[in-house]
């Protein structure tokens, strides 16, 4: 790579992109994130908007911000300027540019992907210096958001995920005295309806530098459009945002319920949150009626609703759908697996690439297959999925077959089968392919199946755990480097005892094609 070399002011010398000590700026920007987060905790507003000044005017924060939009899966997606950061030099010149004085950005190219209910969402993409100066922003604005986060919201934050959410579904659930009706709530629209007026004062960020981002419109068939609320999907800094926005649901939960009520009884009532998808836990429909009630004015006051299609009760033994999983309980077994809808979404996606592939060599079917099996799997690799897994693995078999045969309509089924599939040890049927490289070597690629990956249980994030907070950086790392077989033995300690239920669950959440 050709070092490029830039003169900054700011620093007094040059600066070469290729040459920057990331350590060193990671660990800089680590320690002012660590300060900011301390003083949210004493409550030292004033100090912790001095050292938001501090991180977002530093040579480091510019350069860690500038990192992470030119190495993302949206590195070469532009703007409505159509430029984008690929060589050291834009990077530097980049960096530099991020200045609040003068700073103006620009509007939102809008783009609409497919939602699975066949519906359209609409992407807003920022300029790649908006999208660095969003990412320099969250770099000060991210200590806050996780030190005064609800504890059991999981989405977008750092350290946590899905498989947090559904664990934490497990842990509230799982008992026989545990809470029989759940609210299973969707936020309508909640990205695009957001009041501006609410952010602007209740976001802990340069106010000035907030208000441009909102109120900057978008692009669409040449033609600008104003935004008069929310916040745009695409924008690096509105899952955060977005987040902040909704913390406190669960406080106001906690404050009405409490751990007990009056009358002695453990309240059954546990909010799990992620993003605008959450399901609120209950001991009756009435319960919950009035908890449902109360997160509307919660969300009033932010100029969101809850919606209508997907918003409602149900009983924990008719189950209910969350993040593509199915929960339920079967004779008073807790289980969640894959749900329908995600596996026959997953079904149509493999049968969609098969179906285009008519005539591609079987290598590359291959290559386009497995990482969408891979990912698929690893997602559903922490819950009850073993007998499922062999399902699709089975629709898959089902579909490359009849590939197979399409292909030579004139040869028989054993040629056929010789020619694509092969025995390899005790495994019948494993459809491979052999490849030559440009040295002459052959090396032999095979089509994953979703039961090449182990169940294993996970290990649930502490609702408390502040990655911010240096007192639990020794907890982190004890996460991190949890043995695998210990993982592995949990995983099947836990489907002993599920495995009787299981067979009700496959029902439930696989259709044969």
């Amino acid at each position: 790579m050709t070092v490029t070399t830039m003169t900054g002011a700011a620093s007094g010398g040059q600066i070469k992109w290729s040459e920057i000590d990331w350590t060193k700026v990671n660990q800089a920007v680590r320690r002012l994130q660590v300060r900011i987060a301390k003083a949210v905790r004493e409550g030292r507003w004033g100090k912790v908007k001095a050292l938001q000044w501090l991180l977002t005017h530093s040579l480091h924060g510019k350069a860690l911000a500038v990192k992470r939009v030119t190495e993302n899966r949206g590195k070469n997606t532009p703007g409505v300027d159509r430029i984008i950061w690929d060589r050291p030099g834009k990077c530097v010149r980049g960096m530099l540019s991020l200045t609040r004085r003068g700073y103006q950005p620009q509007p939102l190219r809008r783009v609409y992907i497919p939602k699975a209910n066949g519906k359209l969402r609409p992407l807003g993409i920022p300029t790649m210096k908006d999208r660095a100066m969003q990412a320099l922003h969250l770099l000060a604005l991210l200590p806050i958001a996780e030190t005064t986060a609800d504890p059991n919201s999981y989405g977008f934050r750092p350290k946590r995920g899905s498989r947090d959410a559904a664990e934490q579904c497990y842990k509230v659930l799982r008992l026989s005295g545990s809470a029989d009706w759940v609210l299973d709530a969707d936020i309508a629209g909640c990205f695009d309806n957001i009041s501006h007026d609410w952010l602007v004062a209740n976001i802990p960020m340069d106010k000035v530098i907030l208000r441009k981002w909102l109120e900057s419109g978008y692009m669409q068939d040449s033609e600008l459009f104003a935004t008069e609320a929310g916040t745009p999907q695409g924008g690096i800094i509105s899952p955060t945002l977005a987040n902040m926005t909704l913390d406190g649901m669960e406080r106001i939960l906690r404050d009405r319920y409490g751990p007990r009520r009056p009358n002695r009884q453990r309240s059954k009532v546990h909010l799990i949150r992620y993003a605008d998808d959450f399901v609120i836990t209950g001991r009756s429909q009435d319960q919950l009626e009035e908890a449902k009630a109360m997160v509307e004015d919660f969300l009033r006051d932010r100029g969101l609703t809850l919606s209508d299609e997907k918003t409602k009760i149900v009983h924990i033994e008719e189950g209910f759908d969350f993040l593509g999983w199915n929960v339920r309980k079967y004779g008073g077994k807790l289980l969640i697996g894959p749900a329908r809808k995600n596996v026959q979404t997953f079904l149509r996606k493999v049968r969609a690439i098969v179906k285009d592939a008519i005539g591609v060599k079987q290598e590359i079917m291959i290559a386009r297959l497995n990482p969408v099996i891979r990912g698929w799997a690893n997602y559903h690799r922490n819950q009850v999925a073993a007998q499922t897994f062999r399902e699709v693995d089975a629709q898959i078999w089902r579909c490359l077959w009849r590939w197979a045969c399409r292909r030579h309509p004139n040869k028989s089924r054993g040629w056929v089968k010789d020619r694509y599939f092969a025995r390899e040890g005790t495994r019948d049927w494993v459809f491979r392919a052999t490849v030559c490289d440009d040295a002459g070597n052959n090396t032999v690629v095979r089509l994953m199946r979703a039961t090449d990956v182990s169940i294993r249980r996970h290990r649930k994030i502490r609702a408390e755990a502040n990655p911010f907070d240096p007192a639990w950086d020794s907890y982190f790392a004890e996460k991190r480097t949890l043995p695998k077989d210990r993982q592995d033995r949990s995983a099947k300690a836990s489907n002993s005892t599920r495995r009787s239920a299981l067979a009700a669950l496959v029902t439930q959440s696989f259709v044969e094609a």
